[in-house]
């Protein structure tokens, strides 16, 4: 599945590593002879643009884009998981300046620019050959991708398209990061393939840069203050008119740990795999050791991570398949029978006051919506088994029973756009004013696009959806595939109270620049509220 975009990145990991710093001459890195010439060098040489993409997506950008809303949740539990506060500041909004995600992140996206910017440099010194210009265009395409990351979450960034400058580069303002993408993807479109499937896989297309496109419009009076749904319709259709994706009938199987190329609906994903790329950890932080029998697993959960109980009960359509990858009430293994915890009455609830605390009981493993604040300080909710099965738990990445052991990472590939989320958007432009359209014969307003969604869910049709509908159908849809804080800011709901979150402060919808880059580089101006 897989084979093709391992080889490169492997491939291409190798010939680049030693280019790691800013200093390094990227003439040095080939001589003459052998720059790439062939689409496969070209492939095999960006490699690490997507090692990069993959190493901090789905853990601590994923963390920075939901942990910070009400789709998830990482408690402390009995002093456990409190790493010096990280994931209760994310939930509470009460991260500063020097918060170890917020640079981590803001390093991560500025390395893939990085490495953008160098391998373009390589590439636009490489003898002309047909592959060139496209592999030009796909770079250019990936750093678009990092700088939409960066300017959605620090707003104003450095622009840095020359790699090796050791000038500071200088601020620029939210809408000129906005006009600079939207320039480069425009830019490289005639460029990009237009095949999808195994060949252009995890690779960015011409529906990639449409996709992005109307992300980018979608939010752009959040961006700019300036209204574009029209555009977004339109990069919508680009992609609809096409007919290159369809819906997949079974919800689930977008998720799977043997997904890939073979799922019609993924315009972009991440292609994870335990061994090679690394860093799809959903079930190693999700799950709760007792369900490994239950789901084959090679290693043994961490209990951390999992939903709050409002918005878990959004899943509540009748029939609806998405209300199925959640974990919620009493567990049973494959064949029935209940999951059962040998433990004693104190070690069950560790407020039991009864005459019998050492008692040996067997308690079947519930999942409760309700979390119960013990200690404030820490967001800890406690450690006897009643809170380490506090919160729903999450299994849409489904438990991957071939999960990489030693570090626990899982083969499910990530997606980060696919065509469920093109329909919503569109839908969503159209209530805010743009008009419906016509695509392939059918005329396309709000209701039909969600009734396409709904229909692949097995859900009841909807008539006259309002924009607090789509919300929440968005919430169903696009559940833990890092949209969420994307979504509630552009809803205005980001300032709302979930869990043991309360803070309201709207400079909070942008993250702060890291203490440690504005002491690199002076010209940098922190954020408003930091």
């Amino acid at each position: 599945m897989k084979n093709i975009f391992i080889t490169g990145i492997t491939i291409g990991f190798t010939l680049l590593s030693a280019c790691t710093k800013l200093d390094v001459d990227v003439e040095s890195e080939y001589i003459k002879e052998n720059f790439p010439t062939t689409a496969d060098a070209f492939i095999s040489a960006s490699g690490p643009i997507y090692t990069q993409l993959s190493s901090s997506y789905a853990v601590d950008y994923w963390r920075m884009q939901e942990l910070s809303t009400d789709e998830a949740i990482i408690p402390a539990r009995g002093g456990n998981y409190v790493d010096g506060g990280v994931y209760m500041q994310l939930h509470r909004h009460s991260w500063t300046q020097d918060h170890i995600t917020v640079k981590n992140v803001w390093q991560w996206a500025f390395g893939g620019v990085n490495t953008c910017n160098r391998i373009i440099a390589l590439f636009e010194k490489a003898p002309d050959s047909d592959s060139k210009p496209r592999a030009i265009a796909e770079a250019k395409a990936m750093r678009a991708l990092y700088y939409f990351y960066l300017m959605d979450l620090y707003a104003k960034v450095p622009i840095i398209t020359t790699f090796g400058d050791p000038t500071p580069p200088e601020q620029s303002t939210r809408e000129q990061v906005f006009n600079f993408i939207e320039k480069e993807l425009k830019d490289v479109l005639p460029l990009l393939r237009t095949e999808t499937g195994q060949v252009t896989y995890s690779k960015p297309t011409k529906w990639f840069a449409f996709a992005l496109l109307e992300k980018l419009y979608l939010n752009s009076v959040v961006y700019t203050g300036k209204p574009r749904y029209v555009e977004t319709v339109a990069m919508a259709d680009s992609i609809l008119v096409s007919k290159k994706y369809t819906l997949d009938a079974d919800y689930a199987s977008i998720f799977m740990p043997d997904n890939g190329p073979k799922i019609t609906e993924t315009i972009f994903a991440i292609p994870y795999d335990g061994n090679v790329i690394k860093g799809n950890q959903f079930s190693r932080f999700g799950l709760h050791p007792n369900l490994v029998v239950k789901y084959s697993l090679p290693f043994r959960p961490s209990i951390a991570m999992s939903t709050i109980g409002s918005f878990y009960e959004k899943f509540n359509l009748t029939g609806d398949v998405r209300n199925n990858t959640w974990l919620e009430g009493p567990q049973f293994n494959p064949d029935g029978s209940p999951i059962m915890i040998s433990t004693t009455n104190k070690g069950l609830n560790d407020k039991y006051t009864g005459a019998e605390p050492d008692k040996k009981i067997s308690w079947q493993l519930s999942f409760s919506k309700e979390m119960v604040l013990r200690v404030d300080s820490s967001m800890d909710i406690g450690n006897d088994e009643l809170a380490k099965a506090a919160g729903v738990r999450s299994i849409k990445y489904y438990p991957d029973k071939n999960t990489e052991p030693s570090e626990r990472n899982s083969n499910n590939d990530v997606p980060v756009f696919r065509l469920a989320d093109v329909l919503l958007m569109k839908a969503e432009a159209i209530l805010r004013g743009a008009a419906a359209t016509a695509v392939n014969g059918e005329m396309q307003d709000a209701d039909v696009l969600v009734n396409k969604i709904r229909t692949r869910a097995h859900a009841p049709q909807v008539s006259g959806i309002s924009l607090n509908g789509l919300l929440e159908e968005r919430a169903r849809e696009m559940a833990w595939e890092a949209w969420r804080r994307n979504d509630m800011i552009r809803f205005g709901a980001f300032e709302g109270t979930w869990g043991f979150k309360k803070d309201a402060n709207t400079l909070h919808r942008i993250y702060p620049i890291p203490v440690d880059e504005i002491t690199l580089n002076p010209r940098l101006v922190q954020n408003a509220g930091y």
